[in-house]
């Protein structure tokens, strides 16, 4: 595994977790939108990652990693934004709110603030981790430089 590799790989984790933090940081501002441009409640968006450069089945990694010099991976992207469809939305009591139905209940979005904060500290946990490893990655770099000088 080249240097560079390190550097793509670290760089992939950094992008795809700031991805994820926008998205948590999109859900917490709508968790009280009650219409949008399609007249419907906001609805939870949950990112989801995969392998960079297709999936490989554990069989062959281990393979590899067993007869060979190893696996090396290839970094992650993320493979799509889905709306969250399987928690309920919120129901709340509210005849006066403007977008309370004929029984006087408004439909919140399924946003819940402690499960988006917990997320939030997960991807900050690992955009850190990834930023520590591309900084130790560098500092070898570097330091192969100086020998070389």
């Amino acid at each position: 595994m080249s240097m560079f590799d390190a550097f793509n790989i670290n760089a992939s984790g950094l992008t795809a977790q700031r991805y994820r933090m926008d998205t948590i940081s999109e859900n917490v501002a709508n968790a009280n939108t009650t219409r949008t441009a399609d007249g419907t409640p906001y609805r939870r968006k949950i990112v989801t990652f995969q392998e960079k450069g297709g999936q490989t089945c554990f069989s062959q990694i281990l393979g590899q990693a067993a007869y060979s010099h190893g696996y090396t991976g290839k970094g992650v992207k993320v493979s799509g934004v889905y709306e969250d469809y399987a928690t309920e939305m919120t129901m709340a009591y509210d005849p006066a709110h403007p977008d309370a139905d004929e029984n006087g209940y408004v439909t919140y979005p399924n946003v819940n603030i402690i499960t988006e904060m917990t997320n939030l500290i997960d991807a900050s946990r690992a955009y850190q981790a990834n930023s520590t490893a591309f900084n130790a990655s560098k500092a070898m770099a570097l330091q192969g430089l100086e020998l070389n000088s």
